[in-house]
């Protein structure tokens, strides 16, 4: 069965912006419009001119800017609006002018209090303007999954007749169910002469979870070009997510005989620029784009995918931009999945100590939702050293604050370690003095601090990020004061890095015959 094109129209500037949230200034539409561009969708709709002075100068900019995809400007089936529209495209190097009107018998009754009779002169009007201004035009029939079919099918004919290149038949509420969309593109179709000569197009939301069904549904119908956006976002429940229905096309083709031209592997970067500017986060489960899309953290489904990725993947993580699946260490998570994360850090670890580490892990994994890398490293160090002394904190005093001057005494293995140290802060003076007692170089990333208890006496969490050369550790500590607890979770890291390095050196040692102390001092190399 032959493949047939399907063009991507990328509503996610005009329609995906009406999300709750979302709005963009002009440099962020243009941002993300030459994202889009790059992402290779043939439509890039960018706004609605006639809303503001700021909506129509975003347009203009995205028109400019953008230099393979057509872009596209709506506009209501109104003189002012389609002639506002021209306006922002005429620096287009390929423009569209998109104008709507709804009907559906509820929306033409109590909104537009227009009849049959005058929507259908109204469309005529509007298209024939429209194509007089620019040179490829679509009409959509707002709301048409609950229009009278047969009026569809007249509306249709006069769009046409007028000029219209792409007629949009669009879910506008979300109400449609996969059956009906795809028998009422093939009943519009059949019953417009001429249809073969233009594009039907199909706009979906996604009130019932629906929108990326119907849209392959309307493409087994006859549709040819697919409306969406980026994350799916868009007013209500959103819109019909272009990176699902793109992949469910590339995946299913045995099912779906249709392709286009998106670039997949720019599928997660171009979510990821669209949560960045629009401060909207990706659901953790969302389809293709996801954090754990395709994250594993059941034994079993870990143990499946070191045998052979494609008993629990359907598609690879590189195909839509990802760099590798992710086999998440949690308390689900079996001896394969730690015994490969391990081997992927570099550690060679006998059946027994693999054994002793799982056992830990897993006490440790019921404490924690995630145990990160850095978490690991010193399990492992506790488990070939047997004993592995990690850095305490005694006392911390500071006085001053610009500059500050800290007082840090550690304790490891009941030895106490003291110094002191002159920062911008209490903060930056006590890390110092922490790293001039361990002998390390740490730069403080991110710190964040949250009351873990109530009332004025609250326990305060903090969390930090801290980075040692190319890595990065995370630390946390807990404490009535603030200063405290930032500096029992710079200890916290501290340790983890201490923990990797000797931990390295255990490794190297073993390769080469050594003890760690022998490795260390050079005496057995």
């Amino acid at each position: 069965m032959p493949i047939e094109r399907v063009r991507i129209f990328a509503t996610t500037l005009r329609d995906g912006e009406q999300s709750p949230g979302a709005s963009m200034d002009e440099s962020a539409k243009v941002r993300l419009a030459i994202q889009l561009d790059r992402l290779g969708v043939d439509v890039i709709e960018a706004g609605f001119p006639i809303a503001s002075n700021q909506e129509f100068e975003g347009v203009k900019r995205v028109a400019e800017a953008v230099k393979n995809a057509q872009v596209a400007a709506l506009a209501r089936a109104l003189d002012k609006d389609i002639d506002r529209a021209a306006d922002a495209l005429k620096n287009a190097a390929r423009p569209m002018l998109h104008t709507f009107l709804a009907t559906s018998d509820i929306h033409m009754e109590y909104k537009l209090r227009m009849t049959r009779g005058q929507v259908l002169d109204a469309v005529g009007r509007a298209v024939t303007r429209a194509k007089g201004l620019i040179p490829f035009v679509e009409f959509s029939a707002e709301d048409a999954t609950r229009s009278d079919w047969d009026f569809l099918v007249a509306v249709t004919k006069i769009a046409v007749d007028a000029g219209a290149d792409v007629i949009n038949l669009p879910d506008t509420v979300g109400y449609t169910t996969p059956d009906e969309i795809r028998e009422m593109f093939r009943y519009v179709i059949a019953g417009v002469p001429g249809s073969e000569k233009v594009i039907f197009s199909s706009h979906n939301h996604n009130d019932l979870g629906l929108a990326v069904a119907n849209a392959l549904a309307a493409a087994e119908g006859g549709a040819r070009q697919i409306e969406c956006t980026i994350n799916g976002i868009g007013e209500r429940a959103g819109n019909t997510s272009l990176e699902e229905v793109v992949m469910a096309m590339r995946t299913r083709q045995d099912k779906y005989p249709i392709d286009c031209g998106v670039i997949s592997e720019e599928l997660v970067p171009s979510s990821m620029l669209l949560s960045k500017i629009t401060g909207l986060a990706v659901p953790f489960n969302k389809p293709i784009v996801g954090r754990n899309a395709f994250a594993h953290e059941s034994g079993i489904h870990q143990h499946g995918m070191i045998a052979n990725a494609q008993t629990y993947e359907i598609m690879t993580p590189e195909t839509v931009g990802r760099k590798r699946s992710d086999l998440i260490l949690g308390k689900h998570s079996g001896k394969a999945g730690l015994a490969k994360r391990c081997a992927e850090l570099g550690y060679e670890l006998t059946e027994e100590e693999t054994k002793q580490l799982y056992d830990q892990f897993i006490v440790l994994a019921d404490r924690k939702k995630e145990v990160f890398d850095d978490d690991l490293h010193m399990l492992i160090l506790g488990v070939q050293q047997e004993t592995f002394d990690v850095y305490h904190l005694d006392q911390v005093r500071c006085a001053g604050s610009d500059p500050a001057m800290a007082l840090v005494k550690l304790n490891r293995g009941g030895q106490v370690f003291t110094d002191t140290s002159v920062g911008d802060g209490p903060v930056d003076a006590a890390c110092m003095a922490v790293d001039r007692i361990v002998g390390v170089s740490g730069r403080l990333e991110q710190f964040d601090v949250r009351a873990a208890t109530p009332g004025k006496d609250a326990l305060g969490e903090a969390n930090v990020l801290v980075r040692f050369a190319d890595r990065v550790y995370r630390g946390s500590g807990a404490s009535t004061d603030i200063i405290e607890a930032a500096i029992k979770a710079y200890v916290s890291a501290v340790n983890k890095y201490v923990a990797y390095q000797e931990s390295q050196n255990i490794v190297a040692a073993r390769r080469n015959g050594a003890t760690p102390e022998e490795y260390q001092t050079g005496a057995r190399l």
